[in-house]
């Protein structure tokens, strides 16, 4: 069993309410930090301590804290992305509704190392009754002295405030998130200048998501040093990964990264192995946007080395033999599943979230839907194949953020791992098509 730095204490009872979340030494790095540090003091312990960004992009959380510019007689934010839009991602979600002043906590602590007197969670829109629990916490906060003027008695002061979306996938992507803060309507900014130059309102900001806000407690608490001897090398610490799909135990786990694949998947731990006893046909590692994998290269790499719960282990290979951590968003697929109805449903998905500011993504995600639609339902041609590949390298890179990136990539790994199923959907149309048809590589090779 490995260690839970967020999720201990997430079965107690009451564990939602600040007396009982006090009791089990809640807010102690409120205490720490204020007390006994200087805010220089807990960015570098951030950054000794090797955590990376659990949004997705997995980049060195306290390097980004560093960033931060400092100009005289500007205020500094410290923005809390809470949007998981991302799907088959609920991690987020989990933390927030069962632990929510961890996460406020973990804003205070942060806001305090980065000199942010304001600071906001940004939530998923969505997510109203989440928004209602974190809304009270925060409120217990205030009344027991942990916001406001004067914390603790240490000259700090924190104004903390809850803001939903308006349920765009796109407002999770930062500076889209900070459009939406403002009041305008979510489109990603171009970059440079960064957020932490020019962020909310004109001023330097920092984003972070739920889950690493909601380790620096843990960090603070018990030294980087700590925090650094678990996981493997620079994937440090826990994750929490949202397991769904075709397996007997879905839900949130926390694991500490290294973790074998094939453990996670099969062990009565984790995610207790495939449904109804069939075999694995496939697995998304780390939310939609990243590249499928079929069974062989999810429990191995290329070069036959098990493949581990890992940023780096995933990632092996490239995207040739390998795919992405991201969200921790762990979606597994057995051997009934269509792998082109599948890839549709997303695409039609990344279709409608599209923003629309960047032509490569706008009319790409269109066309990708339409000919994944053409060759889904019968009418697809040999063509469209290769159509879809050209499209995808096409917008792959050439937008503004990274959704279009996010809706290529699908694509793209399902045709390159799958192509044989493409062509028995293009060639067989009337059996494709027939309800409850699977495709069988066995029987579309003797075709």
């Amino acid at each position: 069993m490995g260690r839970k730095l967020l999720t201990e204490h997430i079965n107690v009872e009451g564990i939602h309410t600040f007396d009982v979340y006090r009791k089990h030494g809640g807010y102690a790095s409120v205490e720490k930090a204020l007390k006994t540090m200087t805010p220089e003091e807990v960015v570098e312990e951030v950054k000794a301590s090797g955590l990376r960004g659990r949004g997705g992009a997995g980049f060195p959380t306290g390097m980004k804290w560093s960033f931060l510019a400092k100009p005289e007689g500007k205020p500094r934010y410290l923005v809390c992305n809470a949007d998981e839009s991302e799907p088959g991602t609920f991690k987020d979600r989990y933390l927030m509704e069962k632990l929510p002043h961890l996460l406020i906590e973990g804003m205070i602590t942060s806001s305090f190392a980065l000199g942010a007197r304001t600071s906001y969670i940004y939530i998923r829109g969505e997510l109203l009754y989440v928004l209602r629990i974190l809304e009270k916490a925060i409120a217990e906060a205030y009344a027991n002295g942990f916001l406001g003027e004067n914390i603790l008695g240490s000259g700090y002061s924190l104004d903390l405030h809850v803001h939903p979306g308006g349920g765009a996938y796109i407002c999770g992507e930062e500076t889209a998130l900070l459009e939406s803060l403002e009041g305008k309507r979510g489109n990603p900014r171009n970059k440079p200048p960064f957020p932490a130059v020019w962020g909310l309102y004109g001023c330097p900001t920092v984003v972070n998501n739920v889950e690493s806000i909601a380790t620096v407690p843990w960090i603070v608490n018990n030294t980087a040093a700590e925090y650094a001897k678990i996981g493997v090398g620079r994937s440090a610490g826990t994750k929490l990964i949202s397991a769904g799909g075709n397996i007997n135990k879905p839900g949130v786990y926390e694991i500490e990264l290294g973790v074998p694949v094939e453990e996670f998947i099969y062990s009565d731990e984790y995610c207790g192995g495939i449904w109804k006893g069939r075999d694995m046909k496939a697995v998304i590692a780390g939310g939609s946007s990243v590249p499928i994998l079929p069974k062989d290269l999810i429990l191995k790499t290329a070069n036959g080395e098990d493949r581990l719960m890992t940023y780096e282990s995933l990632s092996d290979g490239g995207f040739a033999t390998g795919t992405m951590l991201g969200s921790g968003g762990f979606f597994v697929m057995d051997d009934q599943t269509c792998i082109v109805r599948h890839t549709w449903t997303l695409a039609r998905f990344y279709h409608h979230e599209s923003c629309g500011q960047c032509s490569p993504c706008r009319e790409g995600t269109g066309w990708m839907e339409k000919v994944l639609h053409r060759i889904e339902h019968g009418h697809g041609h040999m063509h469209d194949i290769d159509l879809l590949v050209s499209v995808a390298k096409q917008i792959e890179g050439n937008t503004i953020c990274p959704l279009g990136d996010a809706a290529a990539w699908p694509v793209a790994a399902a045709i390159r791992h799958f192509r044989d199923e493409f062509e028995w959907h293009v060639k067989h149309p009337q059996a494709a098509t027939a309800p409850g048809a699977v495709f069988n590589k066995a029987e579309s090779v003797l075709a």
